[in-house]
């Protein structure tokens, strides 16, 4: 009988690891599903492809501005009640899409789903971090950002061929109907612990109790710069291919995956370096290691598979950085984890802003070789921000 009480714990937080990982998955592939289906939409709805983007623009504006603010609700109210209302909201928004009768009900669906679907990665890691011992979080939140980043190798592939089955309209049939399904599992299977942070509701204090640590700042800057190179790169590598090799959109689609996997690859390793007493070190010579591959890829055109290869290597670089962040976010947030990652998640989506309107701007005066030397500049930034400014803290119980 006393061997019991550890198998039942260890079956507890496999679940709840399961369910959680299935949750940052499905999260990321209807925030990446839109690509695919744009000329679609278009078309159904008799617009631009053009306007149809703005779409994906109004998602990722809806979850960036309530990702940092979800995350004291997390911190106040506790993770299940928040990861329960992320989820259903999310998953009837998603399934709801797939019945929008126009282009306006379709746009306003997906703003809702964007601000459902900020709620789950801040809420998700920081329930790991509740349930998985200090030594091994970073181990947990890599390999979670690694099952969610696949989400750009196996589920917006897996959207083109659903669509390529039905219509635009079947992978959101699919994509909300598994979201709820995840929504069910986690009803049974989430934890039901009581509330991380105190009793009574904090909203405004959790902010300025993190921007009062003078190390988590310095954090958030070090990560948006990491961040920009990352999405310079990931955002610019398609068109690069296409105008420099001549493959068509299409074409592309093999390329990307593999550049895709690099990310996959660099958040699992990223797993291991962020236990590591030397994290802060390793993160800063992979992401200037990275931001040189960079400069490779953009720089030099050999076959199209050496490129890709480069490009692969680069972006596995630049995604070590990520998940390094966020564990010492949550080392250093005490009970508003939630809220730290809620913030570092607002970095990294002005990273993507940033990489892409900069980036954008570098090659308009310099070509591709520009955007690789912008890459190399914002990693330099934040490796010496994180030599000069940054130290490692003691990891919170």
């Amino acid at each position: 009988m006393t061997t019991q009480a550890p198998i039942v714990v260890a079956s507890s937080q496999a679940r709840a690891f399961a369910i959680i990982a299935a949750a940052l998955f499905l999260n990321n592939t209807a925030a990446l599903m839109l690509g695919p289906l744009l000329v679609d939409i278009a078309r159904e709805y008799d617009t631009s492809v053009a306007v149809a983007g703005q779409l994906t623009a109004a998602t990722f504006a809806s979850w960036a501005i309530f990702a940092p603010l979800a995350g004291p609700f997390s911190d106040s109210l506790g993770r299940r009640p928040v990861a329960l209302a992320g989820l259903s909201l999310m998953g009837t928004c998603i399934l709801g899409a797939a019945f929008a009768p126009n282009f306006f009900v379709l746009m306003a669906l997906l703003i809702g789903a964007g601000l459902s679907g900020a709620m789950i990665p801040p809420n998700s890691m920081a329930a790991i971090t509740d349930v998985v011992a200090v030594e091994q979080r970073g181990r947990a939140i890599g390999a979670a950002q690694g099952i969610s980043t696949s989400a750009a190798v196996i589920g917006v592939p897996a959207v083109a061929v659903l669509a390529s089955l039905g219509d635009w309209r079947l992978p959101f049939v699919v994509c909300g109907a598994l979201l709820l399904a995840t929504f069910v599992l986690s009803w049974f299977w989430y934890p039901r612990g009581p509330a991380v942070g105190p009793k009574a509701f904090s909203y405004l204090d959790r902010f300025r109790e993190l921007g009062s640590i003078s190390v988590f700042r310095i954090g958030m800057l070090a990560s948006f710069s990491q961040r920009t190179a990352f999405y310079a790169v990931v955002g610019y590598v398609a068109a690069y291919l296409i105008d420099t090799y001549g493959m068509s959109v299409g074409e592309t689609a093999l390329p990307l995956a593999v550049v895709g996997s690099g990310a996959v690859l660099g958040s699992l390793w990223a797993g291991m370096i962020a236990d590591h007493r030397k994290r802060l070190s390793f993160t800063a010579g992979a992401a200037l290691a990275g931001g040189v591959g960079a400069v490779v890829v953009f720089a030099i055109d050999p076959s199209i598979w050496a490129t890709v290869a480069i490009a692969f290597g680069a972006v596995c670089l630049l995604s070590v950085g990520w998940p390094v962040f966020i564990t010492f976010a949550t080392d250093v947030a005490g009970q508003s984890r939630a809220t730290a990652v809620g913030m570092m998640g607002g970095s990294n989506r002005l990273g993507g802003v940033a990489g892409s309107a900069i980036g954008g701007a570098f090659l308009a005066i310099g070509g591709y070789a520009a955007v690789g030397i912008f890459c190399l500049a914002a990693v330099a930034f934040s490796g010496s921000v994180m030599r000069l400014f940054m130290r490692e803290p003691e990891p919170a119980a």
